[in-house]
């Protein structure tokens, strides 16, 4: 084994693993970033936030499948914490290392110091402390083992030192880099024969029933699986935000996105069935708004890599323990002649098209300030073939998903809940595909966040366009009422990016590809109309007020 100092060895095993970029807040380990510089083939992102930084190695992981990095000293590790707490809901694998406690100064009131590690407990798969330069090497490993296997998840390692000074030592260092966890997921599991053979059988038997997607056939990338599955069964499918783009919306199958951030079609769909099929879904309150589509008692079918999981919310009648890709290839062999089913079918797909026909007079509304039911529809039409959308959550969620109409071989990539998350992010899945279109949505309260990261986009080249509806009221206006004269558009000139300001719809599509043609990050700031409020998730319940 070599020689060497931890902070080289740090350095080579991110070129080991196939890292990227690292996405940080000085100063944590700052001799091992130079040693980065050394190896050459990972990029350093200095950014405004610890918040920041883990949003962006939330964005970079889901976007590249693979785990993503952050960064931070002692003092800011609770900031770091804060920020992966999307990527833990979300289930991505990003790897936090931060600086910790050193013995000689703990309990004595030594400056920046406190006892925190144990924050991460409740948002991480593993919380590691790394005491000796001799442990470095198996726990880094380790980090990348958990975070990408099963259902991934984020795993922090807590270096000795402030800033992580145990790595001054030389050590003799293993430079193995186990290259299967440098990717999710890394391992297959499928699920058992029989209990493929009972599933095909209650779907086949089933009158009414539905396929529900969720995030784990996005890490599994299971999309084109799923597709064939309903094609082969004539099933039609709802999708999770997580999974909002697996289903093209022109797809004779789709019926759009369930729960409480939603389309009402897909809702009242869902509450039909007499079978759902929940497809790597937690089967969370979002997805099932409240637990109220379908209801309890209704009969479900779960696939899901994470045992744990399958019947949490909903008892099965068949559950499938594995990998959602290999599982449902299984299923595909398996599946035989299924009925038409041409009356389910149509029934879903009235629920479709009335959808579209409430909602395309306002998505086709000039209104001045700008629908956002407009806005929604413009940014669908106008993403380029091969584009990921990158949206944050609340009203910016609520319009993409109810009123964008996403295509074949286009990415969506969603909040799990942090407001503020989509600028970082976006910043860190353009690292992750420097020569794709990437495009982030956010309204002014989610941008205001972390606004100072345009300095970050320019500086390091991440040439993403964001998409700013600023009513300048954060979707509350009843509560709160922004600053009127303040223009993203010129902040953003002043910070190095490229900004576009639109007042009328019409304008819309002509400032975005002058955004994406710019050759530097671009803000594309869209004024709408502050009194408008997204529909929340139909329910049962709210037949009686029809």
């Amino acid at each position: 084994m070599p020689k060497m100092t931890g902070h080289r060895y740090f350095a080579e095993a991110m070129r080991g693993y196939g890292v990227s970029h690292l996405f940080y807040v000085n100063t944590i380990i700052p001799i091992a970033m130079l040693e980065i510089d050394k190896v050459g083939s990972v990029k350093r992102v200095v950014t405004h936030g610890e918040k920041a930084a883990a949003y962006m190695a939330d964005g970079y992981a889901r976007a590249s499948h693979r785990p993503g990095i952050c960064l931070c000293q002692d003092i800011g590790t609770t900031n770091l914490a804060a920020g992966l707490r999307d990527a833990h809901m979300a289930g991505s694998p990003v790897i936090a290392i931060t600086g910790g406690q050193n013995d000689q100064p703990r309990y004595r009131h030594a400056y920046q110091n406190a006892e925190d590690k144990s924050a991460w407990d409740g948002i991480t798969k593993a919380n590691y402390s790394v005491d000796s330069a001799a442990r470095f090497p198996d726990l880094l490993r380790q980090a990348f083992r958990v975070s990408t296997s099963g259902a991934p998840g984020p795993v922090h390692l807590e270096l000795r030192g402030n800033n992580g000074q145990m790595l001054d030592r030389e050590a003799d260092y293993d430079l193995t880099f186990e290259q299967r966890y440098t990717r999710y997921p890394p391992f297959r599991p499928e699920a058992e024969a029989s209990d493929i053979k009972a599933a095909i059988a209650e779907l086949n038997k089933a009158a009414k029933p539905i396929i529900v997607v969720g995030g784990g056939a996005v890490s599994s990338d299971a999309g084109m699986e799923v597709v064939q599955l309903a094609e082969k069964l004539n099933i039609p499918v709802a999708t999770s935000l997580h999974a909002r783009a697996l289903m093209p919306d022109d797809h004779p199958l789709g019926v759009g996105v369930p729960g409480s951030y939603s389309r009402w079609c897909a809702n009242k769909a869902v509450a039909a069935a007499d079978l759902v099929f929940f497809i790597g879904s937690h089967t969370g309150g979002q997805v099932t708004n409240g637990w109220q589509i379908p209801k309890i008692g209704t009969r479900t079918i779960q696939l899901d890599i994470d045992p744990d999981e399958l019947g949490r919310n909903y008892p099965n009648v068949v559950s499938l323990c594995g990998d959602a890709k290999v599982t449902l290839q299984k299923m595909i062999v398996e599946a035989g002649r299924s009925p038409q089913r041409a009356e389910w079918l149509e029934q879903c797909r009235g629920y479709v098209a009335d959808f579209w026909a409430e909602s395309d007079p306002l998505r086709n509304s000039d209104d001045v300030p700008i629908r956002p039911e407009r806005i929604g529809k413009e940014l669908g039409e106008w993403l380029p073939p091969d584009a990921t959308l990158v949206v944050d959550t609340f009203h910016a969620a609520l319009w993409t998903t109810q009123m964008s109409r996403m295509k074949a071989g286009q990415r969506y990539i969603r909040c799990a809940g942090s407001l503020g998350w989509a600028f970082p992010a976006t910043l860190g899945v353009k690292a992750a595909l420097p020569n794709k279109p990437v495009i982030g949505f956010a309204g002014d309260a989610g941008f205001y966040y972390h606004m100072a990261e345009m300095e970050t986009a320019a500086r390091c080249g991440l040439n993403a366009v964001m998409v700013v509806n600023n009513n300048y009221s954060g979707g509350v206006a009843e509560s709160a009422a922004f600053e009127k004269g303040v223009n993203f558009a010129k902040i953003a000139d002043s910070m190095g990016c490229a900004g576009f300001r639109v007042e009328k719809a019409a304008d819309i599509h002509g400032a975005l590809d002058k955004a994406l043609a710019c050759g530097k990050p671009a803000i594309v700031e869209v004024l709408g109309d502050a009194a408008i409020r997204a529909k929340r998730g139909w329910a049962p319940s709210d037949i009686t007020a029809e």
